[in-house]
């Protein structure tokens, strides 16, 4: 995929996370591999809904800014996903409403976030992690990230929001969407006694599709 490409599928993916209510206003961010071995990252202070492909901060393979506006505050947190996996082609951060609301249950497994009631999450993300509040901006989450030795491909921030690393910028923004329809569908089954994948089908799933699963 030559960069300019990159670019223009950055915004357009960025947007329609927009449209579709799954992060407002300025809120979220987006980076992605380029070929060469750098970034592009959304710029701080943006909206997903109206990114600029030529404006996207450009650092090079040493992680310097070599291009761009000034890139979201954040970058703490995306640069643990790319340092500590090998595999991290693009990081996605969102402010989606169920996912959050969920992150504020007292009795959510902080090891394994996402209850198993489809197979769909499994199969994207594996066990998501719950890290506790940290002050947006706050370095201390890339430090928490980098706790987990590149052992999950997604976390969520306790009262903020998923992370997600995927192979690619797609299949971190499917991988994101999937956490969020997750958490959607435990708030909406929640009190109401739902029937969970047992731990028989989660392997099973685990095993078909080859799922990174942290145990």
């Amino acid at each position: 995929m030559t960069e300019t490409h990159l670019r223009e599928q950055m915004c357009l993916l960025a947007k329609s996370m927009f449209d579709r209510g799954l992060t407002g206003g300025s809120t979220g961010n987006i980076s992605a591999r380029t070929s060469d071995g750098g970034l592009l990252v959304s710029p701080t202070g943006t909206s997903f809904g109206r990114l600029d492909p030529a404006r996207l901060s450009r650092f090079d393979a040493r992680g310097v800014l070599i291009d761009g506006d000034p890139p979201t505050k954040e970058m703490p947190l995306h640069s643990a996903f790319y340092d500590t996996r090998a595999k991290a082609g693009a990081v996605v951060h969102l402010h989606s409403c169920h996912s959050v609301a969920l992150s504020m249950m007292t009795d959510v497994d902080a090891d394994n976030f996402l209850p198993p009631l489809t197979p769909y999450a499994l199969m994207k993300l594996g066990k998501v992690k719950l890290l506790p509040f940290f002050l947006p901006g706050d370095p201390a989450m890339g430090e928490a990230v980098r706790g987990l030795a590149g052992k999950r491909s997604a976390v969520m921030l306790a009262n903020h929001g998923p992370v997600v690393a995927g192979k690619d910028i797609e299949a971190a923004c499917f991988a994101i969407e999937e956490l969020e329809a997750t958490a959607r569908l435990a708030m909406l089954t929640r009190g109401l006694s739902p029937r969970l994948l047992s731990d028989a089908q989660v392997r099973d799933v685990v095993t078909k599709f080859d799922v990174e699963w942290d145990t």
